[in-house]
C-alpha cells in the first residue's frame, strides 16, 4: 500500500506565491514519476506538471514560467512552487505518483487526497 500526503494549500492573493508538497510512503521499491494535477469546479482534472525519474519534466502550457516542480528523491517528496498566481489557478490540486511496489513487483498509479488552493483578493 502506498500513501501520498499533501500539504501547503490555502488562500493566496493574486500575484502571490504558494508551495505545495507531497510525500510518498509505503511498500515502494522505486518511484517512476511524481507530479501534480488540478481540478476546478465544473472542469475535468488536468495536468499541471509531471517529473519522471531520470526523465524530462512536462509542464502544462498555462503555467510555464510561473510554476516549478521539483523532487527530493531521497525522501520521496514532490513540491510545486507556484508564483504569480491568478484567480484561474483556483482548484483542488492532486499529487500523483507512479510507483513500483516491493511485492508484488508491479507498477501502479496513486493519488493524494487533494488540497484546495484559492486565489482571491
Amino acid at each position: 500500500q502506498v500513501q501520498l500526503v499533501e500539504s501547503g494549500g490555502g488562500l493566496v492573493q493574486p500575484g502571490g506565491s504558494l508551495r505545495l508538497s507531497c510525500a510518498a510512503s509505503g511498500s515502494i521499491n522505486s518511484i517512476k514519476a511524481m507530479g501534480w494535477y488540478r481540478q476546478a469546479p465544473g472542469n475535468q482534472r488536468e495536468l499541471v506538471a509531471i517529473a519522471p525519474t531520470g526523465g524530462r519534466t512536462t509542464y502544462a502550457d498555462f503555467m510555464k514560467g510561473r510554476f516549478t516542480i521539483f523532487r527530493d528523491n531521497t525522501s520521496g517528496t514532490v513540491y510545486l512552487q507556484m508564483n504569480s498566481m491568478k484567480p484561474e489557478d483556483t482548484a483542488v490540486y492532486y499529487c500523483y505518483a507512479q510507483c513500483q511496489l516491493v511485492s508484488p513487483s508491479t507498477v501502479r498509479s496513486y493519488w493524494g487526497q487533494g488540497t484546495q488552493v484559492t486565489v482571491s483578493s
